[in-house]
């Protein structure tokens, strides 16, 4: 069973996360993979989110995928972890090194066998099946590798982050603009959470 927590800004939703944990009880070991960052300029939300699993007590491996040359040894960690979370960033440049690596289809498989799934803003986009409605949010250019754009289809909406948060505001208006009329866009805040088990589908919100 598919088990999923989804996300704009993770260290805002930490008490919705912690909650979650319990109610799953998480083992508390976590493949944290910032690499969609590597092409940020602002990434504090990266060291943010690392906070918050210390905070829980998780035992946290960093992974970035592109520095990390070995194939193999990048697969064994998904294989082994039992929560993988994938950080904010650039939605494109992040598939573009998840498709160089052959991961999507080791994740997909990964996520129906029970591993926790933990997206943050790119890390939850990358969950519908296509990313391409995100270009108006993330500059596409900065992927220059990536000829396509499927994902990992795990969910039947397209997650749109940061609805009206600064600075995206103009960015996510736009992109409902776009495509409400063609995807199923599921709008968070930054202080929501989607939460996935099975075939149930819940937004929650920080009270």
């Amino acid at each position: 069973m598919k088990t999923l927590f989804l996300c704009s800004y993770f260290a805002e939703v930490a008490s919705l996360f912690k909650t979650f944990a319990d109610q799953h009880q998480l083992e508390k070991k976590v493949l944290f993979i910032p690499t969609a960052g590597n092409v940020e300029g602002y990434t504090a939300y990266i060291d943010e989110a690392r906070a918050v699993f210390a905070d829980l007590q998780f035992e946290v491996e960093v992974l970035d995928i592109a520095e990390e040359a070995r194939e193999n040894v990048v697969r064994e960690k998904m294989l082994q972890t039992p929560c993988l979370y994938i950080s904010g960033g650039n939605t494109f440049y992040l598939l573009q090194e998840l498709k160089k690596k052959n991961l999507l289809p080791l994740i997909r498989e990964r996520i129906h066998q029970g591993m926790v799934y933990l997206g943050e803003s790119a890390g939850a986009i990358i969950t519908s099946k296509d990313i391409f409605y995100n270009h108006i949010m993330d500059d596409k250019r900065l992927a220059s590798d990536l000829t396509e754009y499927s994902a990992l289809s795990v969910v039947d909406f397209s997650v749109l982050p940061h609805w009206k948060e600064f600075p995206f505001e103009k960015s996510s208006q736009q992109t409902a603009a776009a495509y409400d009329g063609q995807l199923k866009l599921l709008k968070l805040t930054n202080q929501q959470a989607v939460l996935v088990t099975g075939h149930t589908t819940v937004t929650e919100n920080v009270q």
